[in-house]
């Protein structure tokens, strides 16, 4: 069960970094279409990914130390 895990908690970190690139893209077209407040929207959403697919990495190392 141990492995299914690590491969799933893998699976999920890279969809969180995928989604990240995807609203910094995002907001990166609305900052240059002078649309700042959805630009900064999109900003904060990439960055709450960003960070919740180093969480997912986190627990990935933590149980392979056990």
């Amino acid at each position: 069960m141990k492995k299914k895990d690590d491969k799933t908690n893998k699976i999920v970190s890279t969809l969180n970094y995928f989604t990240a690139v995807c609203f910094y893209i995002v907001s990166i077209i609305n900052f240059v279409n002078k649309d700042n407040s959805i630009g900064v929207v999109y900003l904060c959403l990439g960055s709450t990914f960003l960070c919740l697919g180093s969480v997912y990495l986190n627990k990935d190392k933590d149980k392979n130390k056990k």
